[in-house]
C-alpha cells in the first residue's frame, strides 16, 4: 500500500514514534537506524510502529523550542543509505525485518528528498547483533534503549501471547455484522476512502486503512471464513451486533441533581452501538454541562462549568483505553460539582503512576487501532496528548485540577466544576416549587437566578417549563426582547424548548416568524432524535411547507440512523401534500392561463408521487396503532387527491 506521509504531522507526533536523522551514510548511524528500526518493530509500547526520517534534525529555535530543519538528501545518498540500512535489517536483525521505504520532497529544497522508513510491528521480538553480542531494543520516550531487566521479560512475554485484544479476530462475527454505511462515512471523514478500490478491497484480510492499522479482516483457520477484527466489529459494527458480541460495551451517562447518588430520581442514557457514534453522543450530551455563568462583578465575568475539550479528551481517553475484557461498561456520572468518568481496565504497565497523576506520564496504547483512528477522525488530540490536555484547559479556565482514581481494575477520572457553579441546590428548590404548584414563586426565583447568569440552560428550561405551564408565551417574548438573548450561545434543546411555547401564539405573526429563526438555529447544532422530531412538529407550524421538506432531507443526510423514524417521513409528506393543494387551487384558479395550469397539474401529481414514497415508508417503521391509523388517514386523503389531479382522458 502507497502510505500519505506528511511530514508537518510527523512533527506533531510524540517523540516515541518519529527518529530524525540528518544523514545515514556512517556506519555507526547505520547502527543506530537499524536499532531504533527494530525498536519500532518490539513495539513495546503498543504504538503500531514507528517512523525513521532521514534528512531532517532536530534544532531549538530563538526561543529553544524544537524545530525541525529539513537537510535534504541528494539522489546518490538517498540510494546510498537505503542500501546500507536495508542490508543492516536483512543480516544483522533477527528475524529479520523489512521496513517501508519512501522518498518525500523537500519542501525547503526541491533538488533534494527525505527518506522515509516506515515500521510496523511485528508478533516478533528482534534482536540485533553487533559484531558477537545481541541484543533487543524498544523505544521509550525519545529514545532507543537496548531492554533489560523488566522490561526484556515484559518484550519477551509480550511477543508470546495472544494479539493484542484490538487486532484479534473475532471467531463468531462476519462481514454481515458491519455497518457499511457508517464505515464509508468513517472512512470519508478519515481522508482514508479512495475511489479507485471497492468495498471488498477494505473488507479483505490483505488491504490495511492506515499504515500502523492491521487488515479489518482475517480469515478463520479452521472455517477460512473472513472475521472481523474487534477493532472493525467495535468501531464499525450494527448496534444489534455489537451488543450481541460485545453485550459490556456500552455507556451508561447519568445525572444527578445533588453532590452524591442519594436523589431517589437521575437522568440516564444507556449509550449502545459503535463506539465512535458512543463517543459522540456522550460529548454531546456532557456539552449541556458546560454552560456559562455569567458575573459582572468578576474580572472574568464569563466562566464555563467544565472545559469543553477537557470533557471530550477524558471520555475518548475513557473508550480508547477500557479494557474490553472486563464485563463492566464505562460510566459517567455527573454530580452537582464533579463529574466522574470510570473506565474499566487497571493502568498500562508501561506507565509511571506518579507522572500520569501529574498529567506528564507517556503515553502508552491497550488497544492502539482505537487510538489511531480516533486521532484521525479528530475526536481526540494528537496523540498522547489526552491527559495533558486535561490539565491544560481545566487550568485555563480556572478549574480545579482533575484527579484520577487508579483501582486494581478501573480508573476514574474526576473533573471538578468550576467553583463559580454553586447554583444546584436553587434550582432544584425552584423544581420542587413548580411541582406543587408554586409557579408565581417559581418564575420569581428563576428570573432572579437568569439575572446574573442568562445563559444556564438548566435555568432558562425550568423557565420555560413554567411559561409553558402557565401559556403565557407573551412573557417569553418580551423576555427574550429585553435580554437581547443570543441564540448562537444556547443548546439546540432549548431553542426548541422556546420556539415550542412561541407557536402557542398563532394570532401574531411574529410569534412565528422568531419561533422559526430559533429553529434555524436549534437545527444547526447535534440534536437529540426526540428533539428532532419535536422540532420537526413545531417547523410544520410555524413554518412553510418548503422549510420542512428540506429540514427533514438534512436531517437524513446529518443524521443516518434517523432514516427509519416514521415521523419525520410522515411530516414530509404532509409539507408535500400541502404543496399539492397549492397546486390544484393554482390550476382550479379560472385567473391563471393554459401554461400555468398544466405546469399546476404537472407539479401536483409530481409531490403527491414523492408524498406516496414517503407515507409508504412512514407506515413500514410505524410502531404503534395510533400511529399506523393516522398514516393510513393521509394515504386515504391522498388517493383522493391523485384522483383530482389524474390527467383528462
Amino acid at each position: 500500500m502507497n502510505y500519505s506521509i506528511d511530514l508537518k504531522e510527523l512533527a506533531m507526533r510524540e517523540s516515541e514514534k518519529v527518529e530524525w536523522k540528518e544523514n545515514g551514510d556512517d556506519k555507526e548511524i547505520v547502527k543506530k537506524i537499524v536499532k531504533t528500526i527494530s525498536a519500532f518493530a518490539n513495539d513495546i509500547s503498543n504504538f503500531g510502529g514507528g517512523y525513521v526520517v532521514c534528512g531532517a534534525k532536530e534544532t531549538k529555535d530563538e526561543y529553544g523550542f524544537p524545530k525541525l530543519e529539513y537537510t535534504g538528501l541528494s539522489a546518490n545518498k538517498l540510494k546510498e543509505i537505503e542500501g546500507k540500512v536495508l542490508q543492516h535489517c536483512r543480516d544483522y536483525v533477527s528475524p529479520p525485518i523489512i521496513p517501508i521505504v519512501q522518498e518525500i520532497e523537500n519542501p525547503e529544497n526541491s533538488e533534494t528528498r527525505i527518506l522515509t522508513f516506515i515500521v510496523l510491528a511485528t508478533t516478533e521480538a528482534h534482536s540485533y547483533r553487533d559484531g558477537e553480542n545481541s541484543a533487543y531494543y524498544v523505544r521509550i520516550s525519545r529514545e532507543t534503549r537496548e531492554a533489560r531487566n523488566g522490561i526484556l521479560s515484559q518484550l519477551l512475554v509480550k511477543k508470546q501471547k495472544v494479539e493484542y485484544f484490538d487486532k484479534r479476530m473475532h471467531p463468531k462475527a462476519t462481514e454481515s455484522d458491519i455497518d457499511v454505511l457508517l464505515f464509508r462515512d468513517c472512512m470519508q471523514e478519515m481522508g482514508l476512502l479512495y475511489s479507485d478500490k471497492s468495498l471488498e478491497d477494505y473488507f479483505s484480510d490483505r488491504e490495511q486503512i492506515a499504515e500502523f492499522v492491521p487488515p479489518l479482516f482475517k480469515r478463520g483457520e479452521l472455517d477460512d471464513i473472513l472475521h472481523p477484527r474487534n477493532f472493525t466489529l467495535l468501531l464499525f459494527g450494527k448496534k444489534t451486533s455489537i451488543t450481541t458480541n460485545f453485550p459490556d460495551s456500552h455507556t451508561i451517562l447519568s445525572v444527578y441533581s445533588g453532590t452524591d447518588r442519594s436523589v431517589p430520581t437521575a437522568e440516564r442514557h444507556i449509550l449502545t452501538g459503535s463506539i465512535i457514534e458512543q463517543a459522540r453522543k456522550a460529548v454531546e450530551l456532557l456539552n449541556a454541562q458546560a454552560y456559562t455563568a455569567f458575573d459582572k462583578t468578576n474580572a472574568k465575568p464569563n466562566q464555563v462549568k467544565y472545559p469543553i475539550r477537557a470533557l471530550q479528551e477524558a471520555v475518548i481517553n475513557a473508550i480508547v483505553h477500557r479494557n474490553y475484557e472486563i464485563p463492566e461498561p464505562i460510566r459517567i456520572t455527573v454530580f452537582s460539582d464533579r463529574i466522574e468518568i470510570m473506565s474499566p481496565g487497571e493502568l498500562h504497565w508501561g506507565v509511571n503512576k506518579e507522572k500520569f497523576l501529574e498529567g506528564k506520564a507517556s503515553p502508552k496504547w491497550r488497544n492502539q487501532s482505537f487510538a489511531y483512528l480516533f486521532n484521525k477522525l479528530q475526536l481526540a488530540q494528537s496523540e498522547g496528548q489526552g491527559i495533558p490536555t486535561i490539565f491544560r484547559t481545566m487550568k485555563e479556565e480556572g478549574c480545579p485540577n482533575p484527579t484520577f482514581e487508579i483501582g486494581t481494575d478501573s480508573i476514574i477520572c474526576v473533573l471538578p466544576a468550576h467553583p463559580r457553579h454553586r447554583i444546584v441546590s436553587e434550582l432544584q428548590e425552584i423544581q420542587d416549587k413548580i411541582i406543587l404548584g408554586n409557579l408565581e414563586g417559581a418564575k420569581h426565583q428563576v428570573l432572579s437566578l437568569l439575572n446574573t447568569d442568562l445563559y444556564n440552560f438548566r435555568t432558562l428550561d425550568l423557565y420555560c417549563e413554567i411559561i409553558a405551564k402557565q401559556k403565557r408565551p407573551q412573557e417569553l417574548y418580551e423576555f427574550i426582547s429585553t435580554t437581547k438573548l443570543d441564540f448562537y450561545s444556547l443548546n439546540p434543546n432549548t431553542l426548541i424548548n422556546i420556539a415550542e411555547i412561541l407557536t402557542f401564539q398563532k394570532e401574531d405573526k411574529n410569534y412565528e416568524f422568531l419561533a422559526n429563526r430559533i429553529l434555524s438555529f436549534a437545527l444547526s447544532g447535534r440534536i437529540e432524535e426526540s428533539q428532532v422530531v419535536k422540532a420537526v412538529v413545531n417547523l410544520k407550524k410555524v413554518g412553510t411547507p418548503e422549510d420542512v421538506i428540506k429540514f427533514v432531507g438534512d436531517v437524513f443526510s446529518k443524521y443516518p440512523s434517523l432514516t427509519t423514524n416514521a415521523t419525520l417521513f410522515e411530516k414530509r409528506a404532509t409539507a408535500k401534500m400541502d404543496l399539492a393543494k397549492s397546486c390544484i387551487k393554482t390550476a382550479k384558479d379560472f385567473k391563471s392561463n393554459p401554461k400555468t395550469k398544466a405546469r399546476a397539474w404537472e407539479l401536483c401529481r409530481q409531490y403527491l408521487g414523492e408524498a406516496e414514497k414517503d407515507l409508504s415508508k412512514a407506515l413500514e417503521f410505524a410502531d404503534n396503532p395510533n400511529e399506523k391509523f393516522f398514516i393510513e388517514n393521509h394515504i386515504n386523503f391522498l388517493e383522493k387527491m391523485k384522483k383530482t389531479s389524474q390527467k383528462p382522458r
